[in-house]
């Protein structure tokens, strides 16, 4: 294989309600899509970097940059194998995973359309229907959590996760199980509390969590794995697991029982394989998180989300909970039972809607 040409290009796309977190809210979204032409056929990926550095010190302009001056060179003209080799030929830029991630990831939806094959079927994964969950940003009050969730039980998703902050937390988990006494829930932190939050992170024990993500320091696996030794809810890392060598040092440790794999995060699909094979091998689940995707980045979370390991609903839900129109057809959708059923068309098994990226379109550049 080789690449003979890449385009990045800004797509404005805006949330139908903003998403908010504990260092955040947003709502405007500016999103770098990254296509390759390898060997005649065009291969679609997504950097799933924010706006600001608030979740990754990576962000939109950031990505931009490494990948026109570091990463477009590495790659440019090389011969390799296949899409797991890239990774290779970027590993002289230090960190940017997310940068490298939007890149690998076309090159391996343009290998599976080479070969007339699902993505994920390349990738290896074994499951058709995957269990979806949802993610649901700090709300201005309880009575309007209460309605997200309910809206989202309604439309089957199989598990809620809500996001808390310091002074939006124990109040809120009791109001949720007031109301819900036996859904699967879980609460996400990203990263707002510290060793010294112990007497609160302990209070959340009463609510029978399926996890706590990420509560403490978005770097710190160790501080974490004093944490999980004091509490009985199950700690997830995210922030904290950018290779497989912070992944085997949480297990290690015993930072966590569960781990989020983000593709972005990771550096792309090879690496989401190698995590997802050494949680496996050491019984911890992993599940799939969101960035607010669209729906590229969605189809690349679906296709790593049949790996066997994946034994937890991750985030990747409907196109309609984000976009008012999604830039893939069809559209992700979720059946009433919380799954989404596995597209058997080559690569990603989604189109891009050329004619919306075009309209959404700010800028292209265009590398040969």
């Amino acid at each position: 294989m080789q690449i003979n040409r890449m385009t990045l290009r800004e797509i404005h796309m805006s949330l139908l309600a903003p998403f908010q977190t504990s260092f955040g809210k947003t709502q405007h979204r500016r999103i770098l899509l990254v296509t390759v032409e390898c060997d005649g056929v065009t291969g679609w990926g997504e950097v799933t970097a924010g706006e600001t550095p608030g979740y990754s010190p990576e962000t939109t302009d950031t990505a931009r940059h490494i990948l026109t001056d570091f990463l477009w060179p590495a790659v440019k003209g090389k011969e390799f194998a296949t899409a797991a080799d890239v990774d290779a030929l970027m590993s002289h830029v230090r960190g940017h995973n997310m940068a490298k991630a939007g890149l690998e990831t076309a090159v391996w939806d343009a290998e599976a359309k080479q070969k007339n094959v699902p993505l994920w079927r390349l990738l290896g994964g074994t499951q058709r229907e995957i269990p979806c969950g949802v993610s649901i940003g700090i709300q201005t009050d309880h009575d309007a959590l209460i309605a997200k969730i309910d809206k989202e039980l309604a439309a089957g998703y199989q598990r809620i996760k809500i996001k808390i902050a310091p002074g939006r937390d124990v109040a809120a988990c009791e109001a949720v199980r007031a109301r819900f006494p036996e859904i699967r829930l879980m609460v996400d932190a990203n990263s707002a509390y510290s060793l010294d939050d112990l007497p609160l992170l302990r209070q959340l024990d009463h609510f029978h969590l399926m996890m706590i993500e990420q509560p403490l320091d978005w770097d710190d696996i160790y501080a974490h794995a004093l944490l999980q030794r004091e509490i009985e809810t199950p700690v997830c890392l995210d922030e904290c697991i950018h290779a497989l060598h912070h992944a085997r040092a949480a297990i290690e440790l015993g930072a966590c029982r569960i781990i989020n794999v983000k593709l972005g995060r990771v550096g792309g699909h090879r690496w989401a394989r190698a995590i997802h094979d050494l949680t496996a091998q050491n019984a911890i689940p992993v599940w799939c998180g969101g960035m607010l995707e669209s729906g590229i980045g969605r189809a690349h979370n679906i296709a790593m989300s049949t790996l066997p390991n994946f034994r937890l609903p991750g985030d990747v839900s409907a196109s309609r909970r984000y976009w008012s129109e999604d830039i893939i057809e069809p559209a992700v959708e979720v059946t009433p039972q919380g799954t989404i059923r596995v597209p058997d068309g080559p690569g990603i098994g989604f189109t891009p809607k050329l004619d919306l990226i075009e309209r959404l379109t700010v800028s292209r550049t265009v590398f040969e």
